[in-house]
Order: C-alpha cells, then structure tokens, then sequence
C-alpha cells in the first residue's frame, strides 16, 4: 500500500472513531475507487465538529449515562447546558444538532465512557489529547474550551489553573475552566457561565 492511500486510511479510521465507532475495518478491491467500512458501534459519544466553529468544548470524556443518552453532559445535575444558555452560546438545551449551527462543537479528551473520569488511565488521556490535537489542526476552531481540568494536568501541566492556555493548542487558543459536574462544588453557575463568557470572547 502507498503511503499516500495509508494516510488516507489512518484518517478515515480516525474520522469513523470520532462519529462513535470501533473495530473500525476499512478494505479496498483491486481496480474499485470504493472502500469498505465494518465497523461496532461504540458506547461513547461521537464529536459534534465540523469547519469554521466559534468554540469546540472538549469533555473530560463521556459519561455511560450521556454516551447512552447521546447528548455530551445530559445528566440532569451537570451544569454545563446552564451555563451555555447563560453565557448565551446556545439556546435550546442538550441539543447538540442546535449548538452546531451556531457554531458550538462538542468532543472529548477520551471516548471511553465511565461511570468517573477519574477512572481513566493516563495513557488514555495523553492518546486522546494527540487524536484532538489533529481534529483542531483539520478543523481549525477559532477556540477551544476545555471543561474540567483533570485531563490537562495529568498530561500536560499538572498545576494547570483555569484560564487561557500559554501557547494554545493544537494552533489555536485554548482554555481550561472547571468541570461543570454537580460534584464540582467548589464552582457555582454564575462561576461557569463567565469562564464560557471568557473562552467564547477569545484571548
């Protein structure tokens, strides 16, 4: 195989991956310009992305209760939807298909679905922060926000604060504010609403 076709392969894998499917298998027939996609699909959310967004909120990673509900933070005590329609990124709540047309994207640091974040593994978080490096750089939104902080400081900078990231991130700006969990008491709505206000208006 080229390398060209094997990167072209790699990317298809990644972009079937990130709709929220697994055992991704990819063939091609000699002489047909079709390729053949099996695939599962994965008990995860899919990335709500496409060009030209206005802020890409990246997730810890799903909950089981929002991968199973299909909506990223659908569990009725999480905050983020509150906040949002305060800091007036979005209108209706948990419609992802609604955010994207204002220009409101949606992924995840990881797509395994967990009961806690707190359940992942280092090694997840640094793959799946190298995966959504590339989505940025294909993507190119003019910001990302990084909703709760876990995922970055076990990676990248363990005394990470909430705020602009120095340097951004995968080319574009970046920022880091708390989990909008309802375990999160330490932030109120009124706290999440200004760090979505912060990250929308940009650096």
């Amino acid at each position: 195989m080229c390398v060209g076709l094997a990167l072209a392969y790699e990317e298809a894998r990644e972009r079937c991956e990130a709709a929220g499917f697994t055992r991704v298998q990819l063939e091609r027939q000699e002489r047909d310009t079709r390729v053949w996609v099996r695939a599962r699909r994965a008990r995860t959310l899919p990335d709500w992305i496409r060009p030209r967004l206005r802020l890409l909120i990246c997730g810890l990673n799903p909950s089981l209760y929002a991968a199973d509900a299909g909506v990223p933070f659908a569990r009725p005590g999480n905050r983020f939807w509150g906040a949002a329609r305060a800091a007036r990124l979005i209108v209706h709540d948990r419609d992802p298909f609604d955010a994207l047309s204002r220009g409101i994207g949606f992924t995840d640091c990881a797509k395994r679905a967990t009961r806690r974040a707190s359940e992942l593994r280092h090694d997840e978080y640094a793959a799946g922060l190298e995966r959504l490096e590339r989505q940025i750089q294909r993507y190119r939104p003019q910001a990302i926000c990084f909703v709760g902080l876990d995922g970055w400081r076990r990676v990248r900078d363990r005394h990470a604060v909430a705020g602009w990231v120095t340097g951004g991130f995968g080319g574009r700006p970046a920022y880091l504010m708390p989990s909008t969990s309802g375990l999160n008491a330490h932030c109120n709505l009124a706290d999440l609403t200004a760090h979505l206000r912060r990250a929308l208006r940009g650096p």
